[in-house]
């Protein structure tokens, strides 16, 4: 559990400052729980120069409840909670230093965003909050006020959790808290999990992770997990101390995500992933005679193709879809190998194959149907944005394919608009290009629609 706060000062001499706003948001990682936001009367003048930064004035504050009057709920609402702020340093030191005055030590862990946005967003012009979140399409109302620079923080602190594709944050977090070092019953980790869809990641008590899946129903399948009696279910049982969570708003991001979190972690319970899942290609070829082929081949590194088409997971899943596609075709059973034959193929006698069995049939003509198939079985577009459902009502994702390959995915505002270049780069989280995410880009739009795809050529 997260607080995340932003505190307003006097300005002044170190150590002397009082606090004249405070806002905290109490996060769990993926939705604000509690909020307490207050002006506090410091009892000493606001130095001018902060009066015009801020906007707040000595008048504002004569009938501000003091900090000791305060104090209980900042307690009560950061309660086994690491503070999270823009320059953390600050706003703990003073936070500390006004307990101190009461006699009461306040000790917590602490993560800048300041130091986060530095590793995760390399080589931006400015880390200061207000040109930080703008510069990455995050809206900020009532900038050097508390209440509108916290909020702008939690959604800076969501957008740097999706970007930590190590996981080192969540990782460094389970270690940190003393609650997830007791060994929890199985019963409060699922009572923490939502009914939604994501990836969900597995925990042992030194905050390593796992075990990594992905689930339309996250709390259905952690319930299964430890509910299962094979072996591999009993070790992770006996190990895991929590799940945390990742919520992708679709399956299809899910998909991706899982992929890859399994390549980057290397969890030790992901083993039967780690293998190549998609067994069979389709791919093409022109035969002697011109006309172009397609067959169904074994997916290795040693038997790569570099006319490959699509893939699948098992060889009989690939055969039903060629004879699937060279219905709707038209196409040549023989000239996609489904049937051997020395002459016709089966579909001439019923005359749904034009004869290209028989070298009767147009070569250009075949080879153009061929075509047709293998441009739609393709990325529909070269450079386009595939639009669907997001986390929640307001929000859409978005993935991003530039040039036939896969760049990463995000998530944006319904009133934001997201096809220029430099907004994308800002809301992207990179991920790796390769043979699985084409198969499950490929597969994913053969089987089921999206919201949109917009082509950006």
């Amino acid at each position: 559990m997260y607080a995340i706060l932003d505190i307003e000062t006097t300005g002044g001499k170190y150590n002397e400052e009082g606090i004249t706003e405070i806002a905290i948001y109490k996060f769990d990682g993926h939705e604000i729980v509690d909020q307490f936001s207050s002006l506090v009367n410091p009892e000493k003048n606001i130095q001018p120069f902060v009066v015009n930064l801020t906007g707040i004035n000595n008048k504002m504050l004569y009938n501000a409840p003091k900090f000791y009057e305060v104090a209980k709920r900042i307690i009560e609402i950061t309660e086994d909670c690491i503070l999270v702020a823009h320059n953390a340093q600050f706003d703990n030191r003073i936070l500390t230093t006004e307990f101190a005055r009461l006699g009461y030590s306040f000790e917590k862990e602490i993560v800048c965003t300041v130091e986060l946005s530095k590793k995760l967003l390399p080589d931006l012009p400015s880390y200061s909050l207000g040109k930080l979140v703008r510069s990455l399409g995050i809206p900020i109302a009532d900038r050097h006020r508390a209440q509108g620079d916290a909020k702008a923080t939690v959604e800076l602190f969501k957008l740097l959790l999706e970007k930590d594709i190590k996981k080192e944050i969540i990782s460094s977090i389970v270690r940190k808290d003393p609650k997830k070092q007791l060994e929890p019953k199985l019963l409060d980790i699922i009572n923490t999990l939502p009914t939604t869809t994501g990836v969900y990641y597995m925990h042992r008590k030194n905050g390593k992770i796992i075990y990594v899946g992905k689930s339309k129903n996250i709390r259905k399948r952690i319930i299964q997990h430890f509910t299962n009696d094979n072996k591999k279910s009993k070790k992770i049982q006996l190990e895991v101390v929590s799940v945390s969570y990742e919520e992708t708003g679709n399956d299809l991001i899910a998909l991706l995500k899982e992929s890859q979190e399994i390549k980057t972690l290397k969890p030790i319970f992901n083993h039967a992933l780690k293998r190549n899942i998609f067994q069979s290609q389709l791919y093409s070829f022109y035969d002697d005679n011109g006309y172009l082929n397609l067959k169904i081949g074994k997916n290795t590194e040693q038997n790569s193709n570099d006319n490959v088409i699509t893939t699948f997971s098992n060889y009989q899943q690939a055969k039903n879809f060629l004879y699937k596609i060279t219905d709707e075709f038209q196409l040549c059973q023989k000239l996609n190998h489904l049937e051997k034959s020395e002459s016709t193929c089966f579909n001439y006698g019923l005359k749904t194959c034009n004869g290209a069995c028989i070298n009767k049939e147009k070569v250009s003509e075949y080879n153009q149907r061929v075509q047709k198939y293998i441009e739609k079985s393709s990325y529909q577009f070269n450079h386009m944005l595939i639009i669907d459902k997001g986390r929640f009502l307001e929000e859409r994702s978005v993935i991003l394919i530039e040039n036939g390959i896969y760049k990463g995915y995000g998530f944006y505002n319904l009133n934001f608009q997201i096809n220029t270049p430099e907004v994308l780069k800002s809301i992207i989280n990179p991920m790796e290009n390769n043979r699985d995410t084409q198969h499950i880009i490929q597969s994913y739009l053969r089987k089921y629609k999206v919201q949109k795809i917009i082509n950006l050529e």
